[in-house]
């Protein structure tokens, strides 16, 4: 009988996160004057002990046993074969896939979530405020909040708030309190709805809002919470490629061949991807592939610059691959891969060669996950589609080389809350988007003038 479905015990999971910062240099973030910023300038937004995870080059940290016993409530997340996906493609190679989708909020994002969560509770913190593109970090945080006692507010992008109204029920079930941005809320909403009525909204204008309003909360007890691209999100992350590394030996594979992870911010391909990162700098031979969409062309078209993480510039300038912090998105289905720049650790892994990325349209993306819907059963988030995509890609490839090769994807979340999505591709109403030169050209303009990573 085959075995389809690769079970880690609870005692077997991972009790450090790998830090890659201890294995990569990465340019420092830096301040308005142009200068490293030290941790008290980020006070304002994130509690102490969180800045002292994000400026830390320690290559193992211990995960606080109060993380630990609410992970283990759907961690250790199953691995899966896909030998329903394999038959179908007459592919050679062995898939695997980590199922991240099994998590209460249907994502990878609560790793993260409650373990930022559990660290501003520890800090004394009382209510935290976010942005989400799609809805799943926002559907995470909310559900990290409620069971720590944290209030959220989630400042949600216009377009996914109208294209995905359950994501709000979501939060909202899970005591949250959710805003389409931009809002009249704050002074960064009102002023881009004086200057775009009509806009869509990015992650960039989202995360100026939910910032606001944690840094001129007057009582002091309110901090901001980010769901992917900064240091300390990509960490909590690792304990997925940890998992993923025990369970392939448990099936005697000591490496994988490709290792697939789709990439918005970077959080969920740096969780599956940086523990075999660290293999590939001591000299495995391992292929790690980001996938992006074709409109947002973040890591394949886009300059190496220091860039602001938000479009009002509240944040640190970062070492990043950007589009520019300007940047409105195409209005495109796969909402949480919509952001203008990338994790500054999941850019110097690019730029010293460790990853090959790829840009894929949109309907590619949709064919590929119905093939995977009718095959493994699992219906994948559009975002998830992009890694699936990549995968088929690689598998047909192996099928025409002739080779036998071991392909691991991060099953990042299932679609279940993304149907319109399904429904549009389905009634026609999709098309592909690549980027204009000449829009990218206009949102680039917004860098000049602004450091260049060393």
């Amino acid at each position: 009988m085959i075995e389809p479905r690769i079970d880690l015990p609870v005692s077997e999971m991972p009790t450090q996160w790998y830090n890659l910062a201890a294995d990569l240099p990465c340019p420092p973030p830096l301040g308005p004057d142009g200068n490293p910023i030290g941790p008290e300038m980020l006070a304002p937004v994130f509690p102490m002990n969180l800045i002292e995870q994000e400026v830390s080059t320690q290559r193992w940290i211990d995960i606080p046993e109060g993380v630990l016993e609410i992970y283990a409530r759907w961690r250790p997340s199953p691995l899966r074969r896909a030998y329903a996906l394999e038959k179908h493609l007459g592919t050679p190679a062995k898939i695997f896939y980590k199922d991240e989708s099994v998590s209460p909020a249907g994502s990878h994002k609560p790793n993260t979530a409650v373990a930022q969560a559990w660290y501003n509770k520890q800090f004394g913190i009382k209510r935290l405020t976010t942005e989400t593109g799609a809805g799943q970090w926002g559907s995470a945080l909310a559900y990290a909040g409620q069971l720590l006692g944290l209030q959220v507010d989630v400042w949600m992008v216009r377009v996914s708030f109208e294209q995905k109204p359950f994501r709000k029920t979501m939060m909202e079930t899970w005591g949250a309190r959710c805003v389409p941005s931009p809002s009249p809320e704050t002074q960064v909403g009102r002023s881009i709805l004086e200057q775009m009525p009509d806009t869509p909204g990015s992650l960039g204008i989202a995360i100026s809002e939910a910032i606001e309003a944690a840094v001129t909360d007057p009582s002091g007890t309110t901090r901001y919470s980010l769901g992917s691209v900064l240091n300390h999100v990509m960490l909590h992350q690792t304990i997925i490629g940890l998992e993923a590394k025990k369970q392939l030996a448990m099936v005697g594979i000591d490496k994988p061949d490709v290792v697939i992870g789709c990439a918005g911010g970077g959080s969920n391909l740096a969780g599956l991807a940086f523990p075999f990162v660290a293999d590939k700098i001591h000299g495995a031979e391992i292929e790690i592939i980001p996938v992006e969409p074709e409109a947002c062309p973040t890591l394949t078209k886009a300059p190496y610059a220091y860039d602001h993480g938000d479009t009002a510039k509240m944040t640190p300038l970062l070492p990043m691959y950007s589009l520019g912090h300007a940047f409105i998105p195409p209005a495109i289905h796969a909402g949480g891969l919509r952001y203008h720049g990338m994790s500054p650790l999941v850019s110097a892994a690019v730029k010293a060669g460790l990853m090959s990325p790829r840009a894929v349209p949109q309907l590619e993306c949709y064919e590929a996950a119905i093939t995977f819907a009718r095959t493994e059963g699992l219906i994948p988030a559009p975002e998830t589609a992009h890694a699936i995509a990549a995968t088929i890609t690689e598998a047909m490839k192996a099928k025409e080389e002739g080779k036998e090769k071991t392909i691991i994807f991060n099953y990042s979340g299932h679609g279940l809350m993304d149907l319109a999505g399904y429904q549009a591709y389905f009634a026609g109403e999709l098309q592909n988007y690549p980027l204009p030169p000449e829009v990218m050209a206009r949102s680039l303009a917004v860098l000049e003038g602004l450091p260049k990573p060393k």
